[in-house]
Order: structure tokens, then sequence, then C-alpha cells
């Protein structure tokens, strides 16, 4: 992947999308394959071999997760600034001033009132939590962002505006995005190019647009056809 290109994971529940980016990130052990990342040695090391501790920095300094339900990269007891100060003090920034300007300035640019800056985030809704979240993950400006089911269990007209949070901020930071979803429309907003899994493998992949006007294989066509309900 290119930085600045949204790489869609697209298949039904089960299929392995989610285990993907859990074993990139470290959430999960591989058993197969090889992840490679630029900001690594150039992209020599295979990431997947790296010592638990490495793996755990890679975590705060080149890739940020946004997890499908926000009490998993949020802690719900700790205000909305608070959760962005823990990823930036991890970081290795210091100073009071410094951090909470930078935590103002990232809840503004999600659409988090300021005036809820110090709330704990279990008073927020679920498109608010969703906010934080994302806010939280792009603290650092990391090379690469992994959504897994970022607008699932959110209702419609939430749902439109994270996305329409996510895809100006994809377009105007120099990022390479994975984006996980078993809904094509969220395929489809968000990405280039598309990988479709089924049972754990990868049956068709394409330029989205082409995946979503011309489907070839059975399984993706079952999908775009759903989408278009």
């Amino acid at each position: 992947m290119a930085p600045g290109e949204a790489l869609g994971l697209i298949g039904e529940s089960g299929s392995g999308k989610s285990t993907v980016l859990r074993c990139v990130v470290g959430d999960e052990p591989a058993t197969a394959g090889q992840v490679h990342l630029a900001s690594v040695d150039g992209g020599a090391s295979e990431v997947l071999a790296l010592p638990a501790a490495v793996r755990r920095w890679l975590r705060i300094d080149s890739m940020a997760v946004v997890y499908q339900d926000p009490a998993a990269g949020l802690d719900l007891r700790v205000s909305a600034g608070g959760n962005i100060a823990e990823r930036l003090t991890a970081a290795g920034w210091r100073g009071y001033h410094a951090i909470r300007r930078r935590a103002a300035e990232l809840l503004d640019r999600v659409e988090v009132p300021l005036s809820r800056m110090d709330d704990p985030v279990h008073t927020f809704s679920g498109g608010m939590r969703q906010r934080v979240q994302i806010a939280k993950a792009l603290a650092t400006e990391p090379p690469v962002l992994l959504l897994d089911e970022p607008t699932t269990g959110l209702d419609a007209s939430v749902a439109a505006g994270v996305l329409d949070l996510l895809r100006s901020l994809l377009a105007e930071r120099d990022v390479a995005a994975v984006v996980v979803s078993h809904d094509f429309s969220v395929i489809e907003a968000l990405t280039d190019r598309t990988l479709v899994m089924q049972t754990g493998r990868v049956v068709e992949r394409g330029l989205t647009d082409q995946l979503f006007h011309d489907p070839h294989h059975p399984y993706t066509q079952r999908l775009v056809a759903a989408a278009r309900r």
C-alpha cells in the first residue's frame, strides 16, 4: 500500500477480515504470512517476527486501530481529553499544556464539543465515542490506520456522519488505511482498492469501483447485490 491509499477488506462475518487486522496490529498471533512497514527498516524487517516490546511501540508510533466497539480502544471511565493524553504520553509527549492543546485540536477536528473535553467517555453517545476513538488514533499521526467496522452498530445518520469525517480525514492526511467492513457501501465510500474475503481466503481483488459495478466472483456478486438493496 502507498501513503494516502485506502484498502478495503470486505466479507461476511467469519470471513477472516478482522482476524487479519488483529494479526497485523498484534492483538492475535499470526500462524502464517508476513507484514512489512516502510517505517521499520525501510520495510526490510518482518513485523510479525519482531519482539513483543517492539511491536507494542509500533502500535504507538506506526499504527493505530479504530475498533468497532469504542470500549476496545478507549477507557470509558476517563475523559475524552484524557484518552488522547494517554496515547500522547505513551509516545513521549511531556508538558500538560502542550498535551491539552493537542487533545483540544484533535477533538475539534472530529467535531466533539470542547465543552465536553473533560467529561468521562461513558457519558457520550456511541457516535461521539467513535469520534473520540478516531481522534485518539490520529494523535501521533501514525502512517498506517486500521479501521475495523468503524460504523457498525451506529444509527444510519450517525454512521453517515462518521463516514464523512473519515473520508475527509483520509483525504487530508498522507496515511495508508485498511478498512474492514461487511458493508460494501462503507468500502465504496472510503477505499480505492478492495480485497474480498471468504472463509479466510481472498476470492477477488481489484479497484473498489470496478468490483462494485462488475463483480466476477459469485460471492462478491452477492455482497454487491445486498449493498444495492
